[in-house]
């Protein structure tokens, strides 16, 4: 086996043991007795997967990893405890797609063997799961494993206030380095804050807006596949039909009577193939959610400047609070990028410590070239 495909296999296995971790921490904090009932049993689910994998790397001779929810996992967990399921429902939600997507290009790239077998029995029931999670989060119809939310709010909200933060606190070091007086220094950091707000929020209206027109296109496109190569549009649907839950010939012949019809056929193929959803936010609420806390993580440097008379205990203030926020947008990120909580935390950790430094440095040199 390839270096490639076991850590595809390890990082299946530890999605997995991180679901049913996850399923019971729902179930424990879930005051409904229906739906504790459902977690509980998505949970047992979610044994048997790990249990599948780790009769895959026994089969082939290799160590089953431990079977230990990750830092990233007991984050979340820690989340739901104190601030109910809501959230990690909706995380999820979102995984479980992600594991159906996953498990259906395993079982395309897999060659025939117990492992393509296993993707696809896992696809369904992945599948299932995102089902059932929907009925509970309330979305409506749809699979998860094909709707984009264009802006994810919590994801725009940790962004944004990363950016702001390094920013400004660059920004803040430098002016410090010059040896500036107090009020020089708030003067700089509430121009850099309005500054960075206007440009992330800016940004965050363009990309959504980009977004839209690049799905447009993608449709036109698509109508043209369709009309072109309707065999492999036919291929496709067929096989996330089987996801479904379908026979491959149920499945195969579903796909067919869907490629029948144009238009029908396209706007499946939208959901299905290219993973185009409805769109739950607007350009303008990206700019403002993406704005607003941008200017939340640029104020923090500056504000013991407004509120402390003696200029070096604000500096040691503005640097602990900075670094402190810098770990813990680290750590937060980690709920998007899926690394490491601490790995995370530590290298933003560092890249402010860096922009700090650099920050200073520069504006102590430049005073001098200036001065």
């Amino acid at each position: 086996m390839d270096a490639k495909t076991l850590s595809q296999w390890r990082r299946h296995y530890r999605d997995e043991v991180d679901a049913a971790y996850l399923y019971r921490t729902l179930a424990a904090v879930e005051p409904r007795e229906e739906r504790k009932n459902v977690y509980e049993r998505l949970a047992r689910v979610e044994d048997r997967h790990v249990e599948v994998w780790s009769k895959l790397f026994r089969e082939k001779g290799l160590n089953v990893p431990k079977a230990i929810p990750t830092a990233t996992a007991r984050l979340k967990a820690t989340v739901a405890r104190q601030f109910g399921g809501d959230l990690l429902l909706k995380q999820l939600l979102r995984e479980e797609g992600q594991e159906v997507k996953g498990y259906l290009q395993f079982h395309k790239e897999s060659g025939p063997g117990a492992a393509q077998d296993a993707a696809l029995k896992l696809a369904r029931e992945s599948a299932q799961h995102a089902s059932a999670l929907r009925d509970l989060d309330g979305t409506g119809a749809g699979e998860s494993w094909h709707k984009l939310e264009s802006g994810d709010l919590l994801r725009n909200i940790v962004y944004g206030f990363n950016d702001g933060l390094t920013a400004n606190f660059g920004l803040v070091a430098g002016v410090m380095g010059a040896e500036a007086a107090p009020h020089f220094i708030v003067l700089s950091g509430l121009a850099g804050m309005i500054a960075d707000a206007l440009s992330m929020g800016s940004s965050g209206y363009l990309a959504s807006k980009s977004e839209q027109e690049v799905h447009d296109h993608e449709i036109a496109m698509e109508r043209e596949e369709i009309r072109l190569m309707p065999d492999l549009e036919r291929e496709e649907l067929a096989l996330i039909y089987e996801a479904k839950g379908m026979s491959p010939d149920q499945a195969k012949q579903l796909a067919e009577d869907m490629m029948k019809t144009p238009d029908r056929a396209l706007e499946e193929m939208v959901r299905e193939e290219l993973q185009i959803g409805e769109q739950r936010t607007t350009p303008m609420k990206e700019a403002w959610t993406t704005g607003i806390a941008t200017a939340i993580g640029a104020f923090i440097p500056v504000a013991p400047f407004m509120v402390m008379s003696n200029a070096m205990h604000a500096a040691w203030v503005s640097f602990t609070i900075a670094m402190v926020s810098h770990f813990a947008v680290g750590a937060a990120r980690s709920l998007f990028t899926g690394r490491g909580v601490f790995r995370s935390g530590f290298d933003m950790f560092l890249v402010g410590l860096g922009v700090a430094g650099i920050g200073y440095l520069f504006g102590y040199l430049l005073t001098g070239v200036v001065g």
